[in-house]
C-alpha cells in the first residue's frame, strides 16, 4: 500500500492519506536512542500508523546536538527497512540553528539537507516551521512551489502562523497560480485551545485545511500521569507540569478519567479522540519513547465518543 491509498480509517491531507495519529518525531535522537527510535517506528506502522513527523531543528535544543539528529534516525530507519512509499514524512524548514528563517536561499539549503539526512528524494509534507514576517509571503511561497515542480515536495503546510497571515499566504498561492498551504499544524488540545479555535480554526475550515495539532497531548499532561504529589520522570515534565495545579487541569483530567473509564480506555486516547473529532483536524501528532507508549496512542483510531462525552470534555476544558 502507498501513502496516497486510503485504508480505514485514513484522512485525506491534500493529495496524501494520512493515518488518525501522527508519530512525532521529537523524540528520536533525543529521549530515545536510535534503536528505541526503530523499535518505536516498526511498532507504529505495524499498528496501522503511517503518517510521521520531524523537523531539521530536531533537536538542536539537546547539549551537544546541531539539529538534524531527528530527521538523520528517521532516514537510517526508511533506508533499513526499504519501506520509503508506505509512510507519509512530513518535515519543517526555518527552525534550524543554522539555516532560520524562509528566504528562497535559506529554503533551498535546508531541504537539500533533510533530503540528505532522510536519504530520501522526496519529502510528502513541508511545513514553514514559524511564519517569517520579515518577508512577503510570495517569497518562500515561490520558493516552496519550486520544490514542488522539482518533485523534492509533495505538499506544503504551515505551522505557527497568523490567520492573517495564513489568509493571505493562501491568496497570494491562488492568484499567482503556485502551490498552496494544504495543511497547517497549530498548537492545540484539551488545555491550550485559544491558539487554534477561533480566527485560526476559521481559516482553515473556509480553506479545507487539515489541521495537524502538535503538543496534542500536553507535553504528556493529558496521558493522566501528571497529578498533584505525583513525580514523573521525564525530559519533557516541565512542559506538563504547568497544568498540574491548574482549575483548569485538574476539570479536564476529571472528565478523562470519567470518559476513559467508560470505554474502559486511556486518558491519552480519549484526550486524542476529543481532538481528532474538532473541526479541520485530521490527524493529532503524539511522540513515543518507548513501545509501550504506543498502544494508548494508535487506539485513538478505534474510539469514537458520543456527543455527550465530547460536550463533557470541551465544557471541562473551557
Amino acid at each position: 500500500m502507498t501513502a496516497t491509498q486510503s485504508p480505514r480509517n485514513h484522512r485525506p491531507l491534500g493529495s496524501l492519506s494520512v493515518s488518525p495519529l501522527s508519530l512525532g518525531g521529537n523524540v528520536f535522537g533525543w529521549t530515545a536512542g536510535e534503536a528505541e527510535s526503530f523499535a518505536v517506528l516498526d511498532a507504529y506502522v505495524a499498528g496501522g500508523g503511517n503518517f510521521i513527523d520531524t523537523a531539521d531543528a530536531y533537536s538542536a535544543w539537546v547539549p551537544g546536538n546541531k539539529g538534524g539528529e531527528s530527521e538523520t534516525v528517521l532516514g537510517n530507519w526508511l533506508a533499513s527497512r526499504g519501506n520509503r512509499s508506505d509512510v507519509v514524512i512530513a518535515t519543517k524548514v526555518g527552525a534550524h540553528p543554522d539555516l532560520k528563517g524562509l528566504s528562497a536561499a535559506t529554503i533551498k539549503s535546508a531541504v537539500d539537507g533533510s533530503l540528505t539526512r532522510l536519504r530520501t528524494d522526496y519529502i510528502d509534507l513541508y511545513y514553514t516551521h514559524y511564519d517569517d514576517e520579515s518577508l512577503e509571503v510570495g517569497e518562500f511561497l515561490t520558493a516552496l512551489d519550486d520544490l514542488v515542480r522539482a518533485g523534492k515536495v509533495r505538499e506544503i503546510a504551515a505551522s505557527n502562523i497568523s490567520a492573517k497571515r495564513l489568509e493571505e499566504s493562501l491568496a497570494f498561492s491562488a492568484r499567482e497560480g503556485l502551490a498552496r498551504y494544504v495543511a497547517l499544524q497549530p498548537h492545540y488540545n484539551l488545555v491550550s485551545r485559544d491558539t487554534y479555535e477561533g480566527e485560526l480554526a476559521d481559516v482553515a475550515a473556509r480553506h479545507g485545511l487539515a489541521a495537524v495539532p502538535y503538543f496534542a497531548l500536553a507535553s504528556g499532561f493529558l496521558t493522566g500521569k501528571y497529578r498533584p504529589g505525583t513525580t514523573v520522570d521525564s525530559a519533557r515534565s516541565g512542559g506538563a507540569l504547568k497544568y498540574v495545579d491548574t482549575d483548569r487541569g485538574q476539570r479536564v483530567l476529571q472528565a478523562l478519567d470519567t470518559v476513559a473509564a467508560a470505554h474502559e480506555a486511556e486518558p491519552a486516547t480519549v484526550a486524542l479522540a476529543w481532538l481528532a473529532a474538532q473541526p479541520t483536524v485530521a490527524a493529532p501528532i503524539a511522540s513515543a519513547r518507548t513501545v509501550e507508549q504506543l498502544p494508548a496512542l494508535l487506539a485513538v483510531a478505534d474510539l469514537t465518543l458520543t456527543d455527550a462525552e465530547l460536550a463533557l470534555l470541551t465544557e471541562a476544558s473551557a
